[in-house]
């Protein structure tokens, strides 16, 4: 044990206690949260641990208990629904009727899901960053939110001195190296409670989408991991907050991680949803970043923006395949509703915005299966800065299914 030194946090300048003088690891930090918890005049539950990888592990005094939280909506997504929620619930609550499960099959970060909390939720999507998002605000797992509270202030308090995968792969990218190697840490110190036994399923997929919902706040980007902005200073910081997630959600909620035309057949719903993507820009390249931290495979990357093999997160909904595999998609679906989110982009952006689909193709296989409705809401379209568009729409095709 070391002699007790004057530190500071790198959020709150206050006094701290030194702990012990070694290389943080996970299997470290596990020990200095049971210490903490120890009926122990300096470590005591009123105290928040700092943990400096320098060599430093400590404890900062008369510390308050405040955390920042936040909500499902509180991310960057290229075409989220959100802002369109009360359409879509005007659309489904006059047009339908006895919705009892609703199948979210293109959930992305599942800001459509969030809207139907009172029903049995099914979501998929094909990014795994995605799938943990959708059960750790979806899944109907009991998660401990006192120890999600607890590890998430812990992190918040570390300064990581150690290179590890995000420093040496990332480092003053996206985000500067210091804040890379406290993510590094985070997600690889979240990896090793889960599998030995100390977080749960829902515990992990919530702390990993707190890190995710952090990184995605402070990234220097354009909204999208396609690129990075070169000779900037990183004045933003890491910084996790507590999701808001539910432990009432519906017992028999499901989250699935698939290809969708695969998982469609298996799949009964009374509405089923979907969003698909609208054109080529696929969702992984965009998103490449945060989809190699959810999996942690720490696996090679290339190029100036560092990206990973993506060739198993495809789309064939951005690809000239788009028109067969919606004809085989919704051939497959059992459901009494399908309602269809698809804007009207076909000729409007350059090259790589306009749809896949088109308005006669949509209506030719909607109408295989049952009575077409068609809605639309004008809005705002998100663009890379590239297109310039102009009477943008979202149109909600609904098909009442025979």
């Amino acid at each position: 044990m070391e002699d007790s030194v004057r530190v500071e946090n790198r959020h709150h300048p206050q006094p701290t206690f030194i702990l012990f003088s070694r290389a943080l690891t996970p299997e470290r930090l596990d020990y200095a949260l049971k210490e903490k918890k120890k009926n122990n005049p300096v470590i005591s539950r009123n105290f928040k641990i700092k943990l400096y990888l320098c060599g430093i592990i400590a404890i900062r005094t008369h510390m308050t208990t405040t955390y920042r939280t936040t909500a499902i909506n509180n991310r960057r997504y290229l075409g989220n629904k959100y802002r369109l929620l009360p359409f879509i619930q005007k659309v489904v609550a006059q047009n339908t009727d006895n919705i009892h499960i609703f199948a979210d099959l293109f959930a992305g970060t599942g800001a459509v899901s969030s809207a139907f909390t009172d029903k049995q939720i099914i979501t998929n999507d094909i990014l795994y960053s995605n799938f943990l998002a959708n059960y750790a605000w979806f899944g109907s797992e009991h998660y401990d939110s006192d120890k999600v509270i607890e590890l998430i202030m812990t992190y918040n308090a570390i300064i990581v001195e150690q290179e590890n995968y995000m420093s040496v792969t990332f480092g003053d990218t996206f985000f500067s190296r210091a804040d890379c190697r406290i993510i590094g840490f985070i997600r690889e110190d979240i990896e090793h409670k889960r599998s030995s036994g100390q977080i749960n399923s829902r515990e992990s997929a919530i702390l990993i989408t707190s890190l995710l919902y952090a990184m995605d706040r402070i990234a220097n980007t354009c909204g999208h991991y396609d690129a990075f902005r070169q000779g900037v200073t990183f004045d933003r910081h890491i910084e996790l907050s507590v999701p808001q997630a539910s432990n009432d959600n519906h017992p028999r909620n499901a989250c699935y991680n698939e290809d969708i035309n695969v998982l469609a057949p298996r799949i009964e719903a009374d509405l089923v949803y979907l969003d698909p993507p609208y054109n080529s820009r696929q969702y992984c390249d965009a998103y490449h970043v945060l989809e190699n931290v959810a999996r942690w495979q720490k696996p090679p990357v290339k190029g100036v923006a560092r990206k990973m093999d993506r060739s198993g997160l495809k789309s064939a909904y951005c690809t000239t395949k788009a028109t067969e595999a919606f004809r085989e998609l919704i051939r497959a679906i059992n459901a009494r509703y399908i309602l269809l989110s698809y804007n009207n982009m076909s000729k409007k952006g350059n090259e790589r915005s306009n749809a896949k689909l088109t308005d006669a193709d949509i209506m030719e296989i909607l109408s295989g299966k049952g009575e077409v409705q068609v809605f639309c809401e004008s809005y705002k379209a998100f663009t890379t800065g590239k297109s310039s568009i102009s009477d943008n729409a979202e149109r909600l095709f609904l098909c009442t299914c025979r």
